[in-house]
């Protein structure tokens, strides 16, 4: 094989931490190739990031040699390095393919789609994680909800331990409802090329198992063909879908509800022009369909959402709290315009801020207020979550919709 010209995985993410003192970069690799855990040096960090596919092995010298400050780097050396590169399946290279064909072929036979974040997020055990989430249930007093049927709700899809006050009252608020259908929308964080990803499988947790709406599912791939993921391997890992589920199959444990699984990847650099206008136009019929699912009062549609990440973590040059002023602000207004479901209002905040603050929700966010009927949204609950270690954050909010 030919390992000159080889650019980074494009599916790969990376983070800054502390180990041992010293400040190192995290691999995290949702395909699961790369060893868990695995570390690299920043030094290494800033040589891959710079492989964009058309760099020779010459170039790739001279960057090294400028690195360490002259001293020589032979192109054995070279070569070398991006062998070990490729064999820890860091590269985008033949043998990367053809593992992830392998990886996304197994999957896409199974017709259930296991928990992945049992015994790692949450208990395994059923009786354990029934207990664990009536603890978080607890957490928070009833909220005091306006009169109507709902239509809608916002949750977190955050660590369960970091949201657990905002989870408690989001889940909380809609402890006595009976849904035949729940239309889940979450957030594709794997997704880097894709608008949207379905998916028919069955999902099972510890709380047992939940039917798709095969039909309706079937009735929305037809109608956003072109802008659907081919395959669905985005839901094998992805939590913030699971993380709801888990909770309505709490809440409503004896009550028989299918879902409509939906993960919605980032509009950043999917849509030719960043605009409410490009966004409808290109999802139309999508969007339609889904809406026409939501006239009666047997289906509610639930977004699994955070809002900003700020911080080095998330690729800022600063602490996020020299940045979480302006990323409150920002999500405060985000909330009122889905509150008051000021569509245009809604995405001139985001476009106002080049999504500076990484609102990852955005996408899921904006799906939800074009499927709506008419609805009063009101704010529940908002929280900024500090990990201090990264010297970053994530924000979080409920919310509830009436008609």
């Amino acid at each position: 094989m030919d390992i000159e010209r080889l650019k980074i995985r494009e599916d790969l993410d990376f983070f800054p931490v502390q180990s041992d003192g010293r400040m190192v970069v995290m691999i995290q690799d949702r395909l699961g190739l790369v060893e868990r855990g695995k570390l690299i040096s920043p030094e290494l960090y800033k040589l891959m990031i710079t492989l964009n596919g058309k760099k020779s092995m010459r170039d790739i010298q001279l960057d090294l040699i400028r690195q360490q400050g002259g001293s020589l780097v032979s192109i054995e050396e070279v070569q070398a390095l991006l062998e070990r590169l490729d064999s820890s399946y860091l590269l985008d290279s033949p043998r990367y393919r053809e593992a992830r064909k392998v990886i996304i072929s197994d999957f896409s036979a199974q017709k259930i789609r296991h928990c992945s974040h049992a015994g790692v997020s949450y208990p395994k055990q059923e009786e354990e994680l029934q207990q664990r989430l009536e603890t978080i249930l607890s957490t928070q007093h009833v909220p005091s909800l306006p009169h109507g049927t709902i239509t809608a709700l916002v949750a977190p899809h955050i660590d369960l331990e970091a949201g657990k006050r905002v989870y408690s009252t989001a889940y909380q608020a809609i402890k006595g409802i009976r849904p035949e259908r729940v239309i889940i929308l979450g957030v594709g964080h794997s997704m880097t090329k894709e608008m949207l990803s379905l998916t028919t499988k069955t999902f099972e947790t510890p709380l047992g198992t939940v039917e798709t709406d095969k039909k309706a599912v079937g009735e929305l791939m037809r109608a956003g063909k072109d802008i659907l993921s081919e395959e669905d391997f985005a839901h094998r890992d992805e939590h913030s879908i699971e993380f709801q589920l888990i909770f309505l199959q709490h809440i409503l444990r004896d009550v028989s509800f299918t879902i409509i699984p939906i993960l919605c990847g980032s509009l950043i650099g999917y849509l030719p022009e960043y605009s409410r206008e490009r966004y409808k136009s290109i999802g139309h019929d999508f969007l339609t369909t889904l809406a026409d699912f939501i006239h009666d009062d047997a289906t509610i549609v639930i977004a699994g959402v955070d809002l900003s990440h700020v911080g080095p973590k998330f690729g800022h040059d600063m602490p996020a709290s020299l940045i979480i002023n302006e990323s409150e602000r920002h999500d405060k207004q985000l909330l009122h315009s889905l509150c008051v479901m000021d569509v245009d209002g809604f995405w001139s905040e985001s476009e106002r801020v080049k999504d500076r603050y990484n609102v990852c929700g955005f996408s899921a966010l904006a799906c939800l207020l074009e499927i709506l009927p008419p609805s009063n949204g009101h704010l529940l609950d908002y929280e900024i979550f500090k990990e201090d270690p990264t010297r970053s954050a994530v924000s979080f909010a409920a919310a509830v919709f009436t008609r």
